[in-house]
């Protein structure tokens, strides 16, 4: 598995490095690979402060350093969400110059309580607008599997570098697949979370209209449940813990869904990942029973307007409040936004109706099913440029996006919680075959036990190790 957060932190709590050599690993690696583009902004002083503290904190507490689940891993936020005290957020765009945030959010605050050393921003596409991560302010993301194709967006940098091992794990953020897009470009695992499980405070907005949660990219299914487990709940604390183990082998009807129609094909070797994927959990006593692409067509089309509108809106509102000089923007950005100002209430409002269709259309599903397994991509990543942002015309860029990743809007615009996971690699490409597990609200667990047991086939390896790790 060329290790993960978990193995990063043992190494660390058991003393064979400490958090300030795993810190100067990263920095290493950043610097060794600055041709990745994988990050935006970089605090070095910021992050050997931090490793110094967990490495006295580890000596003069170690009962307290040894109950944070991550304590001492380095460790990137995007450049979008939070805030993180310290790190300057520009949401990839030239209107906003890099000042960093004097406070917190809950979220940020509970990934340092989990031990995490942070010291820089991971790239991603202006305002978070496309599936891949290429800003006009630089730098242009590129997978580490392969440097011709995109790391995916929006939340690519921070695959970028889990992928190449510069860190074991970073934050991300899901408002349209952009959390498990680049996760499955890169071969991670990547989760969006129920609508409401993840910490928003403590002003918060609802500026995404409740359809973007915040986790992580990660090197494995035990690191997702661990940081899950951790961050998640509101102000009364975290969820239960969900980690894989404790989960029952009940049986279960899984859903399978291995056609995305004519409109947005997906390649045969990534549908019949997502078959082989059904027959592993076959293999294991539960029921798979077939879904049809007509089940979920409408709420597909309903998910990617939805989609459309509420970021339209949210970014012309943005705009507006903070009096930003839009003429500064990248060209898709500013249509978006004069798209979201021409759009009228009544649009907006049969919008929004559609989309608590698609949450009750999927909620008469999961009373067939308990979890269903799909496609995450349509096609290995593509090339470098396949996602322009120097043009207006957003129904194109829409449209691009939709063909790449048909199912990707549908957890977000539901609600439900959905985990995608490399099983394979193609032969043509050598590229991860990404399925995705989509589940009711509420049962990441599920999820969680699923992909465990589909990781454990090993399907997948990861290219490279993890900066400072011991082998």
């Amino acid at each position: 598995m060329q290790g993960d957060a978990t193995d990063l932190a043992a190494a660390i709590r058991h003393g064979s490095l400490s958090a300030a050599e795993a810190m100067q690993a990263s920095l290493a690696a950043v610097a060794r690979q600055e041709q990745l583009g994988a990050i935006a902004y970089v605090d070095a002083a910021m992050g050997l402060a931090s490793s110094d503290a967990h490495d006295r904190e580890r000596q003069s507490e170690p009962e307290h350093f040894s109950i944070r689940p991550f304590a001492g891993v380095p460790t990137l936020a995007k450049d979008l969400g939070g805030p993180f005290a310290g790190l300057p957020v520009a949401a990839g765009s030239r209107l906003f110059d890099r000042k960093a945030g004097e406070a917190d959010s809950d979220l940020a605050s509970r990934f340092r309580d989990a031990g995490f050393c942070l010291f820089g921003l991971t790239t991603g596409p202006e305002f978070g607008l496309s599936l891949a991560s290429e800003p006009a302010i630089g730098p242009l993301c590129r997978n580490p599997l392969d440097p011709a194709r995109t790391a995916g967006g929006s939340s690519g940098g921070a695959a970028a570098a889990v992928a190449a091992g510069i860190v074991a794990i970073a934050h991300a953020t899901d408002a349209g697949g952009s959390i498990r897009v680049p996760a499955a470009c890169c071969g991670l695992v990547g989760m969006k979370p129920t609508r409401g499980a993840m910490p928003a405070g403590p002003s918060f907005g609802n500026h995404l209209g409740g359809i973007a949660s915040e986790l992580a990219v990660c090197r494995s299914v035990r690191d997702t449940a661990r940081i899950f487990n951790r961050l998640s709940g509101n102000s009364r604390g975290p969820f239960p813990d969900p980690s894989p183990v404790a989960i029952g082998n009940g049986r279960l009807r899984i859903g399978l869904l291995a056609d995305t129609g004519s409109v947005y094909p997906t390649e045969g070797t990534r549908l019949a990942a997502v078959e082989d994927a059904a027959l592993a959990l076959e293999s294991d006593g539960h029921e798979i029973v077939p879904l049809s692409w007509a089940e979920f067509e409408r709420s597909v089309t309903s998910s990617g307007r939805a989609f459309a509108d509420i970021v339209s809106v949210n970014l012309a509102a943005l705009i507006k409040a903070l009096a930003l000089d839009e003429s500064r923007a990248e060209p898709l950005t500013q249509a978006f936004a004069a798209r979201g100002r021409a759009l009228p209430a009544t649009k907006l409002w049969n919008t929004l109706n559609d989309a608590v269709l698609v949450s009750h259309n999927l909620w008469a599903l999961f009373d067939r099913v308990d979890c269903i397994v799909m496609p995450m991509l349509s096609s290995a990543p593509l090339a470098i440029g396949s996602f322009p942002s120097d043009h207006g015309d957003t129904d194109l860029h829409l449209e691009r996006m939709t063909a790449f990743a048909p199912l990707a809007c549908l957890g977000n615009i539901s609600g439900f919680p959905a985990l995608t996971l490399p099983f394979g690699q193609d032969d043509e490409h050598g590229m991860p075959l990404p399925v995705q597990i989509m589940a009711p609200m509420g049962h990441e667990p599920r999820l969680l036990s699923l992909a465990a047991r589909l990781e454990a086939e090993a399907r997948w390896q990861h290219r490279f190790p993890v900066a400072g790790l011991p082998s």
